[in-house]
């Protein structure tokens, strides 16, 4: 895995590290592999092109793709983007666009997109500097590759419309000047390939699934905690109980949970059994970690694979011709369609939903002097004048009624357009970008939680028995001091989320 000073090459695989560092400036690097495949797919596009149509370089696009294209090469640029600038909305946060801008780079460097190797160049340059395209957020149906998100990404490296610079919105020209940074200059075939594929939809897709894992992983910690806390009796996390479920992923939570609750002591106070989000909670986190497991297969796919139209394969076993060149073919097809994405966030979507309420409800019965061992209502230091949590639990009702809002299958949806060209679409884009925002939501849940559970032993709750379970509450209350008297919690909130989805885990 690489760390947060390696370069990034663009030979080798590309990972979800490499996509989470984008968001800040790194090396990104063209090593004399990638150079050479990119040379030899421009070498196929510039022959091919002469020996029959070539969709993008020599014909109209979508629906007019039985109409030439613009002769000059520069035009045909223009003719690819400018009717593409018609996306609407906030623009997108920096992380998935230079996400996003990443994985296009790459995906060009394999060789099968016949773009320039100035094109890569100038793409990997940008990394190293603060420069973000601005995207609206709204207009791709993620079928033919996020086009209109990646049109604006590319005019921006065009020098036209917006851009951010160390976090500053300024007009695309002066950011990349101040950057240090050339226009790029593309012909038809560049700019295609720049706007034909997912890399949108994949970045905002991987971002969420890391950021969902992250809270998967400490809402599991918080449970134990939870469990800690109350003095409940560990016996639903049996082993031979879990192995008797048959599902893998309740199996390895329950492992973990065991682990991080060794040395705990049963009050022997609890009733017998356990309300659901307590007793149930290695299978609901088992059934989302079998779950995370399919969209970590989608993910790996999408990040090492080529979304673009056309693609040009060289053959291997041909001769070079007169000219040094080997045979090739061009390949029409739709290796754009991000359906395997769209279906990958759409569960994520109902992983994080399930996980929410999970979280949603811990706190509740967190609060509840009928069912939190006595400790006072809302975890207040005394009940009336102060309100202890009472805010943040009505915070956690509006989360979650936004993720459950959020949560609607996007990949059902297709609409045709484009004059039934595009008659069938994913709405992948749809699907990966409201997944980052429930995510992030997630995480807030999470640090509602455990605002709540660092309160719970300031207002009479016993210290954690289990050492592992002990070191997560000092670490909150390293973080959050105790509410007394009330205040404003939502900064709280904040760290407490930050604290559990970026701490090293034991």
């Amino acid at each position: 895995m690489l760390t947060t000073t390696d370069p990034v090459t663009l030979t080798g695989p590309l990972d979800a590290t490499a996509l989470r560092r984008a968001a800040t400036p790194l090396t990104v690097t063209v090593d004399d592999v990638a150079r050479a495949r990119i040379e030899r797919g421009r070498r196929l596009f510039r022959a091919l092109r002469q020996d029959g149509p070539v969709y993008g370089a020599t014909t109209g696009f979508g629906a007019l793709v039985g109409y030439a294209g613009r002769a000059d090469e520069a035009d045909q640029c223009d003719n690819t983007l400018a009717h593409l600038g018609a996306g609407q909305g906030p623009d997108l946060p920096h992380d998935i666009t230079r996400a996003a801008l990443l994985l296009r780079t790459w995906s060009l460097a394999q060789g099968h997109s016949g773009v320039s190797a100035e094109t890569v160049d100038r793409l990997a340059a940008m990394f190293a500097t603060t420069f973000a395209p601005a995207v609206p957020r709204y207009g791709s149906v993620g079928a033919s590759g996020d086009l209109i998100p990646l049109a604006y990404a590319t005019q921006a490296l065009r020098g036209r419309g917006h851009a951010y610079l160390d976090g500053r919105r300024l007009p695309a020209a002066d950011a990349l000047t101040a950057a240090g940074l050339a226009p790029l200059a593309l012909d038809g075939r560049d700019a295609l390939a720049l706007v034909n594929g997912t890399s949108v939809t994949t970045a905002a897709l991987a971002l969420a699934r890391d950021t969902v894992r992250a809270a998967h992983r400490a809402l599991t910690d918080l449970t134990c905690l939870l469990t800690d806390l109350l003095g409940c009796d560990p016996g639903f996390l049996d082993a031979g109980l879990l192995r008797a479920y048959g599902h893998p992923g309740a199996a390895g939570v329950g492992t973990r949970m065991r682990h991080t609750l060794t040395g705990t002591d049963p009050s022997g106070t609890r009733p017998l059994q356990e309300p659901y989000s307590i007793r149930c909670a290695p299978q609901l986190l088992g059934a989302a970690e079998d779950a995370l497991g399919y969209v970590d297969g989608v993910v790996a796919a999408d990040l090492g694979g080529v979304s673009d139209n056309p693609l040009f394969f060289a053959d291997a076993d041909a001769d070079a011709d007169a000219d040094g060149e080997g045979e090739g073919r061009v390949v029409h097809g739709g290796n754009f369609f991000g359906q395997p994405a769209a279906f990958a966030a759409d569960l994520l979507a109902s992983v994080t939903a399930q996980l929410g309420n999970l979280a949603e409800r811990q706190l509740d019965l967190l609060v509840d002097p009928a069912r939190n061992g006595g400790l006072p209502p809302m975890l207040a230091t005394a009940p009336g004048v102060q309100h202890g949590l009472q805010g943040v639990q009505l915070a956690t009702t509006a989360f979650v009624a936004e993720i459950r809002r959020c949560a609607a299958p996007a990949a059902m949806q297709s609409l045709p357009t484009n004059l039934h060209n595009q008659d069938v679409v994913p709405f992948g884009t749809q699907a990966a970008l409201r997944s980052y925002d429930m995510a992030g939501l997630l995480g807030l849940l999470c640090g509602s939680l455990a605002v709540g559970l660092r309160q719970a032993v300031h207002v009479g709750a016993r210290r954690p028995t289990a050492p592992r379970c002990a070191a997560l509450l000092d670490a909150l209350a390293e973080t959050v001091p105790p509410v007394d008297p009330d205040r404003p919690l939502d900064a709280d909130v904040r760290a407490a989320a930050r604290l559990l989805l970026t701490r090293d885990l034991p």
